[in-house]
């Protein structure tokens, strides 16, 4: 993509803009944090007669209802989702009461700068875009570097020189915006954020990621659902590949189906290549010093994540930090295939602690 960009750049047509806006923030039994969160869209520095903000309520059984009904008239609305259908069902009955002609979707545990709707809306005075990605910026406890941080920052970069080039092919799902019709076929079966995105290249569109527009969110607390989170968010990613192939006809989408394929499948396709790289190292072995030296590079490295996985307390060098997650993740991936293949998809969304 770094390549490409050299040959091929796409600027976004950026500038001020203040169109209708609905922002849309999913809860689901948020009790203990819906305050902060309400709180925090109050220092929106944006028009008010221009901007619409619904709470909706992903069946709630807590008192999440009752303190959103408490800001009815700070302007801020309730839909309450009486049967609980996952976040992407909460986010459709959303959409059909929105009257704002773009949407911003966030979730409970991110936070937004005050000019951060402004600064996403404004990309939509170019007619190219269909939707907009924040940047994600997590915050650890401590302000230490995760694996998970190093990741993040990989992912931004990635994403600004797939605007660069043409589009990117994933939006941060935590805050995107969109315009209203490709908002149009939420399923529960599918990740909103991915299946915008596919939605609006169909439309002849593209997505794009503003750097000026930042989502901060908090590392995960509680480590041990790290694991089963990344399992449900690529078993959801897979879903909506799958269920979008017709992306992958090149005559017909040209750069998108590649990087379709290399930024979505191959990148799942990792975990494998990395078993076929280890057994191919240990058989060649005894050939040459270049593949001895090249398998106890790969030893050391899968040492040190085992070490990392072992050794909570590691978790301060980031030289164990960075393979942990990498295995964490590469794991994940193929547990997530597995689970897959067996027939398992996911609807319900439980948010993380952070």
């Amino acid at each position: 993509m770094y390549g490409i960009s050299l040959i091929k750049n796409n600027p976004v047509k950026k500038s001020p803009f203040s169109p209708s806006v609905t922002l849309i923030i999913t809860a689901h039994n948020e009790e203990k944090r819906i305050r902060e969160k309400l709180g925090n869209t109050l220092f929106i520095d944006y028009p008010r007669g221009k901007l619409q903000i619904l709470v909706a309520s992903d069946g709630s059984t807590d008192a999440t209802n009752a303190i959103v009904a408490e800001y009815r008239d700070k302007g801020i609305e309730l839909l309450d989702v009486k049967v609980r259908g996952g976040k992407e069902n909460a986010q459709k009955e959303a959409v059909a009461v929105a009257r704002g002609d773009i949407l911003v979707f966030t979730d409970i545990a991110t936070r937004l700068d005050p000019l951060g709707i402004a600064e996403i809306v404004s990309n939509f005075s170019d007619p190219s875009v269909g939707c907009v990605s924040s940047e994600d910026q997590m915050i650890s406890a401590d302000g230490a570097t995760s694996g998970e941080g190093v990741y993040v920052r990989y992912e931004m970069w990635m994403r600004r020189l797939e605007t660069r080039v043409h589009t990117i092919v994933q939006l941060s799902g935590s805050f995107f915006a969109a315009r209203k019709e490709v908002c149009g076929d939420f399923s529960t079966k599918m990740t909103s954020d991915f299946r915008t995105l596919l939605n609006s290249v169909r439309n002849g569109m593209r997505g794009v990621i503003d750097p000026q527009a930042i989502g901060y969110y908090k590392d995960i607390q509680d480590k041990s659902r790290e694991f089963s989170r990344k399992v449900r968010t690529i078993i959801r990613g897979l879903t909506v590949f799958f269920n979008n192939i017709e992306f992958l006809n090149f005559f017909k989408y040209g750069l998108f189906t590649y990087q379709y394929v290399c930024h979505k499948l191959l990148r799942w396709a990792v975990p494998f290549f990395l078993i076929f790289a280890f057994i191919s190292n240990a058989v060649l072995i005894l050939e040459s010093p270049f593949f001895k030296c090249i398998f106890g590079i790969q030893m050391v490295f899968y040492a040190l994540a085992a070490f990392g996985m072992l050794s909570p307390k590691s978790d301060k060098f980031v030289f164990v930090k960075i393979p942990k997650f990498f295995v964490v993740v590469n794991t994940s991936i193929i547990v997530a295939w597995f689970k897959f293949l067996k027939g398992e998809r996911l609807t319900m969304w439980n948010p993380s602690v952070r």
